[in-house]
């Protein structure tokens, strides 16, 4: 009777060894398929993330190579308005626009300093029109303009928060004052219609992002 106990025992720890062994085993398989599954997963979100920037980046390179569409209406005041559609994307390449100086479009994600800041050389469009989606009047000259309007005019903009001043050699006219979606041809300095326009369009209306900053962004 004792040998047939210990023969149960046995048998039972035998069963007990042999349940714990597969039980080892399952937990082992089911490690190796949760570790593979989620292998798979960061793969595919990593996967998925190169894509998605790969796509933005297409996107935004292909807003460069587009032209805003559009024309530019007078009103009576002699300010021209753009009549069409400005897009607003940050891109990297250079962006070719209808109209010079532009007025808006899509444009580098780093703007010009407009605290009052005159710059002696051109600056690069795609940072001037991000400087006008901030609500800065952007005043430009060629080579016809004559020395004592431009140094009145840099005086008068030193003094004005949220403009800047720079040189355009292919702009139509003298002197020309740019904000978002706006522009006019003034004839001078003491042209009274440089402070009706600096007084609408400076932080105007047609701003698309009032309040931003016009300042640590790119400067000469």
């Amino acid at each position: 009777m004792g040998s047939a106990k210990n023969t149960s025992n046995a048998s039972r720890k035998a069963r007990i060894e042999e349940l714990r062994r597969a039980e080892r085993a399952r937990e082992r398989r089911n490690r190796i398929l949760t570790i593979t599954a989620s292998v798979v997963v960061v793969a595919g979100l990593v996967v998925g993330g190169v894509v998605l920037v790969k796509s933005q980046s297409d996107k935004n390179d292909s807003a460069s190579d587009s032209k805003t569409a559009g024309h530019f209406v007078t009103g009576k005041d002699g300010v021209k308005t753009w009549q069409g559609t400005l897009a607003r994307n940050h891109v990297s390449k250079t962006v070719t626009y209808p109209m010079e100086p532009p007025v808006g479009g899509d444009h580098n994600q780093v703007w010009m300093n407009c605290n009052g800041d005159v710059y002696a050389k051109a600056v690069n469009n795609m940072n001037a029109v991000h400087s006008l989606e901030h609500g800065a009047v952007w005043v430009t000259y060629n080579s016809k303009a004559s020395d004592a309007d431009v140094k009145a005019l840099a005086a008068k903009v030193k003094k004005t928060p949220y403009t800047l001043m720079s040189p355009v050699d292919d702009q139509k006219d003298p002197i020309m004052l740019s904000a978002w979606g706006k522009q006019r041809t003034v004839t001078g300095a003491s042209d009274p219609n440089v402070d009706k326009f600096f007084s609408e369009f400076v932080q105007g209306k047609q701003t698309p992002e009032p309040g931003a900053a016009c300042t640590n962004g790119l400067s000469q």
